[in-house]
């Protein structure tokens, strides 16, 4: 039903008019009482789902990337269209507008999306008054910088949104990897990565219990910026790697779009966010864990990311070519390995 009717109907307006559209309409269809039903219709319930990781149980291994639900406003929602965990974010410690509009392009041809969204959000503090209602959904932060903030400064901003979101969340992602954030991606060289991610460690060990603290990269690192990133994990002891953000290149597009400035998502980096993942998981000795994102459009790019040494994956452009019904799908699947 949805790519039979409605996604040709939603493909014909504006996609960030779309985006806004879709949260209204399945938040009304929960204050309906079809929250069960969505449950009942994609939810997979079987234990064997289970993963068991940064001493956390996630219901089955299929996540919800971040960007979609950057304000927390949907997460108990989306929960019921069988994720077994939600990403929120990226959110700043101040709110911000992102980038002019328009700033997200449907690549149809390509079934890609890009984006120059621009963290926009409405800030960390809007963020945890709505993750204070949370109950049972497994909620991962995803945190950034302010754009004024200028790169020598930004670990403080990392900081700002750690401490506000601490009690809220069960694990953090720390995103130095959008290329819709000026400069933002030299925080991936290895100085000031390291120096981001040791500031990030001492606050999480003055804590009562820590919490897991994940990196997200970007697919166009080279494999010396890959080692990199291996020794980066190792010597600061955070406790995975998300692979892969968006991308910059254009290789192969059809699209009339494919000029457009800002991160590309969707099936053209289904091979390159799989190359990542078997990079780092091969040359580190499978020493940490990986999310598994990029691409994801069918059962096979999961399983395959799975084969590649991913032990979850995340779904986002995929979510939205595909429906729900990919998350089902890819559920039963992992059930076959």
């Amino acid at each position: 039903m949805y790519k039979a009717i409605l996604r040709p109907l939603l493909f014909c307006f504006d996609p960030e008019k779309v985006h806004h559209f879709t949260f209204s309409l399945v938040r009304f269809c929960h204050r309906l009482g079809m929250g069960g039903l969505f449950k009942s219709i994609y939810k997979v319930n079987d234990p064997r789902l289970e993963r068991k990781l940064f001493g956390l149980t996630f219901p089955n291994p299929v996540g919800l990337a971040a960007g979609f639900d950057k304000d927390a406003k949907l997460y108990k929602e989306l929960s019921n269209f069988g994720f077994g965990f939600i990403e929120i974010g990226t959110v700043t410690p101040k709110p911000q507008g992102g980038n002019p509009k328009k700033r997200l392009f449907r690549l149809k041809s390509d079934s890609a999306i890009i984006n120059r969204m621009g963290f926009n959000n409405g800030g960390v503090e809007e963020a945890v008054e709505r993750l204070k209602k949370n109950k049972n959904v497994l909620v991962g932060g995803n945190i950034g910088k302010n754009k004024v903030t200028p790169n020598e400064e930004a670990v403080n901003d990392y900081v700002i949104c750690f401490e506000a979101l601490f009690d809220y969340v069960d694990y953090f992602v720390v995103n130095v990897s959008s290329p819709n954030t000026p400069n933002l991606r030299e925080l991936q060289d290895k100085k000031p990565l390291t120096d981001l991610l040791n500031t990030l460690q001492q606050k999480n060990a003055s804590k009562p219990q820590r919490k897991p603290i994940l990196l997200k990269i970007a697919p166009d690192l080279t494999d010396e910026q890959l080692l990199d990133i291996i020794d980066i994990v190792n010597d600061t002891k955070i406790d995975g790697v998300i692979a892969t953000n968006t991308t910059i290149s254009r290789d192969g597009l059809t699209s009339e779009n494919k000029k457009e400035m800002g991160g590309l998502s969707g099936k053209p980096l289904t091979q390159r966010s799989t190359e990542v993942i078997r990079f780092l998981s091969e040359k580190s000795n499978k020493a940490f864990p990986i999310i598994g994102v990029g691409g994801i459009h069918t059962v096979e790019d999961a399983l395959e990311k799975i084969e590649a040494g991913a032990s979850l994956v995340q779904l986002y452009t995929g979510f939205i070519y595909e429906g729900p019904t990919l998350i089902k799908a890819i559920n039963k699947g992992m059930l076959t390995i």
